[in-house]
């Protein structure tokens, strides 16, 4: 199983098979490696894909953005947030260790905002349609790049 580089179009699917979004992604590097990061299912189904194939990749709301999680909707101080601020907008905030979440306003109260850190799919199932526009192998710099970088790439 050889790390490749993919570029691809993705028309992405509740588990009822409702329309959610579509993109195409390119130059994306195929990693298994880090296997507690978002998507690593979504990884594992893109693996020796082909130019041209297409490929319908399922997965488990704990394989694609996690299980919604009830602990990461949190009360904010309405006043440390700008005032035009509006139900359903995202928001990012430093938090105490100074890494930045991104939130959604989900309501209003007199002095406070909920706010929810779950990401937007989180706890669905998922269905990715895939059609592969370019697939070749990693170069081992690219790989080495990808091991040494920080930031992750997210598809939706």
């Amino acid at each position: 199983m050889s790390t490749q580089v993919i570029s691809f179009k993705c028309l992405l699917k509740n588990k009822a098979g409702r329309f959610i979004s579509s993109t195409v992604n390119r130059d994306v590097l195929t990693n298994v490696e880090n296997k507690s990061s978002i998507l690593s299912g979504l990884a594992k189904g893109l693996q020796d894909l082909k130019k041209g194939e297409k490929r319908t990749i399922r997965l488990s709301a704990e394989e694609a953005y996690g299980l919604y999680d009830p602990k990461k909707v949190i009360l904010f101080p309405r006043r440390k947030l700008p005032k035009q601020l509006q139900t359903g907008e995202t928001i990012s905030i430093a938090g105490k260790s100074g890494a930045i979440r991104s939130y959604q306003v989900i309501q209003f109260h007199d002095d406070m905002v909920s706010l929810d850190g779950n990401h937007p799919l989180a706890g669905q199932d998922l269905i990715f349609e895939i059609e592969a526009i370019d697939a070749r192998d990693a170069t081992r710099q690219e790989i080495e790049d990808s091991l040494n970088s920080c930031s992750t790439q997210l598809l939706h």
